[in-house]
């Protein structure tokens, strides 16, 4: 049976196209215009076709034809337009409906209305459903309703659904297929476990079993590319590693001294009010210089993860930020999956993406609403 085709728009590194691509779909574009991220896609995407446009100015029947798609050939358009201006990490006072960086969800609904693909698959900060009072969220539910589709939108939380960090945010399934409606997937996973008559559910997957086999490093040390050193020690791990043979972005950033006393200073789990005084900085966020715990999700792991001074950041173990590959690890990118770029950049794109596990759960959902049955396992 054919595979499901997808065209990623703002597809960064190509997160929601990895997940997808995992759970058995076909890739047929990713389009962003920031380059570095973009070049990730390509590398880890060859046989998609790799986009660099800006696409407020790129129109769907260009887009349309480069790609040979016709109105209807496609099975799945997904994408997550930018949303700084939802984004709660920006002040209250600086957010306003009409901030450019509000607009862009249209643009990708207009992509929508031409393409007119099976299903629309559109992720954006957990804000945006709220944001003025429901305006947005009523607003693209409308616009999907007008053209045809029949619409679930839901916040959900990354971690219940195995992937190893709390990260909450909004979804949104539209489908025009002959299935009643494309629902969300049933979470897994909870804080603490159940086990009744009516659902198992695990216990959350924590940072430190996603990441306690990686070769065990102190501060400033590694070496790219470096080979496994530590067997898996759960089915978390053996995914990751499942098409890997050797390991890529295992190397810590150097702490300078000050930082490094910071963060020596502190147990797994603490972070900036557990500094001492004479360590303490001014001001600061409040999982500044934090260290991961051992039996917890991981926060929110965003594009400043490279510095230990912007969220909780540092490793459990070892004194030192978390590499590369453990950010990857938090966001549930497997091993197989090779970032291109700068350090900074890296860590922007695995903090601007989608969770991949998140989307490959996703992505049994969108093959029933297809008609498509699942493989036996």
């Amino acid at each position: 049976m054919k595979s499901p085709s997808v065209v990623d728009l703002f597809c960064g590194c190509g997160g929601m196209s990895w997940g997808l691509q995992k759970a058995g779909f076909h890739i047929l574009a990713g389009v962003d215009n920031w380059q570095p991220a973009l070049k990730t896609f390509q590398h880890n995407h060859v046989n998609a076709a790799t986009i660099f446009a800006d696409l407020s100015v790129l129109s769907p029947a260009q887009l349309a034809k480069q790609l040979s798609l016709a109105a209807g050939d496609l099975d799945c358009i997904i994408g997550g337009p930018p949303c700084q201006g939802f984004s709660k990490n920006v002040p209250a006072t600086y957010r306003f409906l009409k901030d450019p960086r509000n607009q862009l969800f249209r643009r990708y609904l207009e992509f929508v209305a031409y393409l007119r693909p099976k299903i629309v698959i559109m992720e954006n900060v957990a804000e945006i459903y709220k944001a003025y009072n429901g305006t947005v969220r009523n607003e693209i539910s409308e616009l999907l309703t007008n053209l045809g589709y029949r619409v679930n939108i839901q916040v959900i939380l990354a971690s219940d659904y195995g992937v190893p960090q709390n990260r909450r945010r909004c979804l949104f399934l539209a489908s025009r297929t002959d299935i009643p409606l494309l629902t969300f997937p049933e979470p897994t996973f909870a804080s603490l476990p159940i086990h009744d008559l009516f659902r198992t559910l695990k216990q959350h997957r924590s940072a430190w079993s996603a990441i306690s086999d990686l070769p065990i490093l102190e501060n400033g040390e590694g070496f790219d590319p470096m080979p496994y050193s530590l067997p898996p020690e759960n089915d978390f791990q053996m995914d990751m590693r499942k098409d890997s043979t050797i390991i890529f972005d295992h190397v810590t950033r150097r702490l300078n001294e000050k930082q490094l006393s910071r963060v020596m200073s502190l147990q797994a789990g603490q972070g900036l009010k557990d500094l001492p005084d004479n360590l303490r900085p001014k001001s600061g966020y409040s999982g500044a210089y934090g260290r991961l715990d051992y039996e917890g999700p991981a926060p929110t792991i965003t594009r400043w993860v490279f510095h230990p001074g912007s969220g909780r950041y540092c490793h459990p173990q070892n004194a030192r930020l978390i590499t590369i590959r453990e950010a990857a690890r938090l966001q549930s990118f497997s091993d197989d999956f090779q970032f291109t770029g700068t350090y900074i950049q890296k860590a922007h794109q695995i903090g601007n993406a989608v969770p991949p596990v998140l989307m490959q759960v996703v992505g049994s959902n969108v093959k029933f609403c297809l008609g498509i049955p699942e493989a036996p396992e």
